[in-house]
C-alpha cells in the first residue's frame, strides 16, 4: 500500500508504532500532489517547504499527539497564519492572515501537517468550483466533470489521495455535495458545534466548517479535534462534544429512520434513486426501522436559501472596498476606487449574489423578501423538529444527479442552484448531516447517501453511516489517475 492512500486511522497507528515517520508520510503525500495535481488542480497553494519542516520537527517530538504527522488539506477560505488565504478570489489573491483560525489552531495542537490550501468557488459561492477566480478543479473519477462545490478542491484532494484528509466549509451543501460527487465522506456539523473564527464569511447564519475524509471513522476523529466551544465565536455553542468514535460500532437496531417523500420525486436521477433505495434496504437488513415521513416546506428551501444567503453575503462582502486589505485599484476619487476594485476583484457569481442580496435588503423589498424568507426558514426548521419526534435520523440522496460535465450548467444559474436542493434545508435548520458513498452510476461516477440528524447529535448519524460503510466497499474504491 502506498503511504498517501492511508486513512487517518491507519496512518496514526503506523506512526504510533514507529513503523513510519511523519516525514515519510508527508513526503509521500507531496510526491503524490506533484504527480497528479496538474490533472486535478485541487490546490491553490501547496505548502511544500512548510510541510517538510513541520513533519521533520514532529519526527523528533516524543509527545503523544492525536494527529501527529497527519497531512491534511485546508479549504482556502480558512485563515492560516503566515500562509496566503485567497478564497479563490482575485480580491484576496495576496492576503496573508496574521492569525490562525480556531480549527487550524486546534489541528496544529493535535500535530497535523498542512500540505496545502484547496480550491473553491470564489468566496464559497457555487456548486462546481467553476466560479473559482483562478481555475476549475476536476473530478478525479472523470476529469471532464466537476468535483462539486464549493469545497470541490478539498473533496477532489481526498478522492485523488493528495492528502490523508481535508477540511471544508458548508453553507448550503458545500461539504456534502462535493463529497458525493467525488465518492468520499463529508460531514456538515450542527451550527455552533465547530468554531467559525477565522472562516472567511459568506453567510454567517449558515456557514459551518467540517471534515472531508476517506472513511466515516476518519471524519469522527477529525470532529473530535475541531469541535468545542470557542469564546472568540459568538455563535459557538457552549457544549462539550462527546467522543464521536466511541459508539461507531454499536448496532442500529434501536434506531428509526425517516424517508421524506419530497426527496424522492421529480428531478431525481433514476440511478441515484435506485442506489439510495438499495442503501436503505441494506440498513433495514441490519435492523434499522424505516418509515415514510413528510417535510412539507422542502419545496421552498432553495428560494429561501438564496434570499438569506445572498443577503448575508451582500453585508459580509461590503468590507472588500480596496481600503482595509486585499486588492486596491487606485483611481482619481474614492467612489471610482471602490467601483474599480470590486469590479476587477470579484467574479461574476459573487457580483450576482451581492446584487441579489442588496436588492432583497433594500427599502421596500426587505419585508417582502428577507423577512418572509426568515419566516419560511422557521417553518423548515419546524418540519425537521416534528419529524425528529418520530425518528432518529432522516435518510435522503445527497444530490439529485451525479457530477455533471464542466461547462454544462455554468451559464444557467437557476439550474446550477438546484444541485443543492437536498442539502440546503439542513443548513437552514442548523442541524448535522453526513454524505457517504453508496454506489456508482453506469458511467462510473459516485453516488452519495445523506444521513441527517438532530441538532448536536453527530454521534447517531456517524453511527448509522459507519454501520453502512462496514457493509459495503464503495468507500474503498479509488479513481485511476
Amino acid at each position: 500500500m502506498e503511504l498517501y492512500s492511508l486513512t487517518i486511522k491507519k496512518a496514526i497507528e503506523l506512526i504510533e508504532k514507529k513503523e513510519i515517520k511523519p516525514s515519510d508520510l508527508t513526503r509521500a503525500t507531496l510526491e503524490r500532489i506533484e504527480s497528479v495535481d496538474e490533472k486535478i488542480k485541487a490546490y491553490v497553494t501547496v505548502t511544500k517547504e512548510h510541510a517538510i519542516k513541520r513533519a521533520s520537527e514532529l519526527d523528533s517530538d516524543t509527545g503523544a499527539l492525536p494527529l501527529k504527522g497527519i497531512p491534511l488539506a485546508i479549504k482556502d477560505n480558512i485563515c492560516t497564519k503566515g500562509i496566503v488565504t485567497t478564497c479563490s478570489s482575485r480580491i484576496l489573491e495576496n492576503f496573508i492572515p496574521p492569525y490562525e483560525s480556531t480549527i487550524t489552531s486546534r489541528l496544529l495542537d493535535a500535530g497535523y501537517v498542512l500540505v496545502g490550501k484547496t480550491n473553491l468557488d470564489e468566496f464559497a459561492m457555487g456548486s462546481s468550483t467553476e466560479n473559482s477566480g483562478f481555475f476549475t478543479t476536476r473530478n478525479p473519477w472523470n476529469t471532464d466533470c466537476v468535483p462539486g462545490g464549493s469545497s470541490g478542491g478539498s473533496a477532489a484532494s481526498v478522492a485523488a489521495d493528495e492528502c490523508i484528509g481535508a477540511i471544508g466549509s458548508d453553507t448550503g451543501g458545500s461539504i456534502r455535495q462535493p463529497a458525493a460527487y467525488c465518492g468520499v465522506v463529508g460531514l456538515k456539523p450542527t451550527y455552533g458545534r465547530v468554531s467559525r473564527y477565522g472562516l472567511v464569511a459568506f453567510a454567517s447564519s449558515l456557514d459551518q466548517i467540517g471534515p472531508i475524509t476517506k472513511t466515516v471513522e476518519d471524519a469522527a476523529i477529525l470532529m473530535n479535534i475541531i469541535s468545542g466551544h470557542d469564546p472568540r465565536d459568538s455563535t459557538s455553542a457552549p457544549l462539550t462534544c462527546p467522543d464521536l468514535t466511541k459508539n461507531l460500532n454499536r448496532d442500529i437496531k434501536d434506531l428509526k429512520a425517516g424517508i421524506p417523500k419530497e426527496y424522492f420525486s421529480e428531478g431525481l436521477d433514476k440511478e441515484v434513486d435506485e442506489a439510495v433505495k438499495k442503501a436503505i434496504e441494506t440498513l433495514e437488513a441490519q435492523g434499522l426501522q424505516v418509515e415514510e415521513i413528510s417535510l412539507p416546506h422542502t419545496e421552498y428551501a432553495v428560494a429561501t436559501y438564496y434570499i438569506l444567503a445572498t443577503s448575508e453575503a451582500s453585508s459580509n462582502l461590503a468590507r472588500y472596498d480596496g481600503v482595509k486589505y486585499g486588492l486596491r485599484i487606485d483611481s482619481s476619487n474614492l467612489m471610482d476606487m471602490y467601483l474599480e476594485t470590486r469590479s476587477k476583484g470579484f467574479g461574476p457569481e459573487v457580483k450576482r449574489r451581492i446584487m441579489l442580496g442588496t436588492y432583497a435588503l433594500s427599502a421596500g423589498y426587505y419585508e417582502a423578501y428577507y423577512r418572509k424568507a426568515q419566516q419560511v426558514r422557521t417553518l423548515i426548521k419546524q418540519d425537521f423538529e416534528k419529524a425528529f419526534e418520530r425518528v432518529d435520523v432522516i435518510i435522503t440522496p445527497t444530490t439529485p444527479t451525479v457530477a455533471f460535465k464542466i461547462g454544462e450548467k455554468i451559464d444557467d444559474p437557476l439550474k446550477m442552484y438546484l444541485n443543492d436542493i437536498y442539502t440546503i434545508s439542513v443548513n437552514l435548520a442548523g442541524i448535522p448531516a453526513i454524505s457517504v458513498p453508496c454506489g456508482f452510476n453506469s458511467e462510473g461516477l459516485p453516488i452519495g447517501l445523506q444521513i441527517i440528524g438532530r441538532a448536536f447529535d453527530e454521534e447517531t448519524i456517524l453511527r448509522v453511516a459507519h454501520q453502512y460503510e462496514q457493509l459495503t466497499d464503495w468507500h474503498k474504491r479509488r479513481p485511476r489517475l
